[in-house]
């Protein structure tokens, strides 16, 4: 078992508990993924955590494929969409380079909170790209940590030591739009809200 996944397997029953930081910011950045969902869109969230955003996304789409690397904070997605009565999405504990799904099969990909912890961001973003219909929208809600937290370089090694963080990438919001438009995304929106080092960018996949 990897540190990482072994991290967030240990930290999830706690992880589900904790409140949303800024209501506010996530309820507007639900409201502006929503307005590229229709009936029949079929949804791909990778890095689900919990599920939390993918059960209320669920009743606007026709289908939600989630993953996850960690097999509690799947469990507890499960969970969660059975209380809910949430029936069209499929939870899975996988790397999503590891989903068998065919290229062009999904209308809009979610990265929400997790492209900084991703060793290769571009191989996720490319794959995200393959993933998509043509025109489809990759929506990012991620912590460009390299914008007035670089700090945290020094502290990381100290805390991956006592296993008290999972591994990150520390990147500025340029570094992040320099590899989307590399990966053959056109940003169409973002939104950053003050005092957050996380950006939302909305991207649309250009023709090859």
């Amino acid at each position: 078992m990897s540190q990482d996944k072994a991290f967030w397997d240990r930290i999830a029953r706690k992880y589900a508990q904790d409140p949303i930081a800024d209501q506010t910011s996530y309820e507007h950045k639900l409201e502006k993924t929503r307005a590229h969902f229709t009936p029949e869109s079929r949804v791909l969230e990778y890095g689900c955590g919990t599920g939390s955003t993918a059960i209320l996304h669920a009743p606007h789409v026709r289908e939600i494929v989630a993953t996850d690397l960690s097999d509690e904070m799947i469990a507890i997605a499960r969970e969660r969409a059975a209380e809910a009565g949430v029936n069209n999405i499929r939870f899975e504990a996988t790397d999503v380079a590891d989903l068998h799904e065919r290229d062009e099969s999904f209308d809009v990909v979610l990265a929400l909170n997790v492209l900084h912890l991703v060793p290769d961001r571009q191989a996720a973003m490319r794959l995200s790209r393959d993933l998509l219909k043509p025109g489809g929208v990759f929506i990012t809600s991620t912590a460009c940590l390299g914008d007035g937290m670089a700090f945290l370089a020094l502290i990381k090694p100290v805390m991956r030591l006592f296993r008290a963080w999972p591994d990150f990438q520390i990147f500025k919001e340029t570094r992040l739009a320099e590899e989307l438009r590399a990966s053959g995304f056109e940003i169409e929106y973002r939104f950053k809200p003050a005092k957050t080092p996380v950006v939302f960018l909305i991207a649309r996949k250009t023709a090859a």
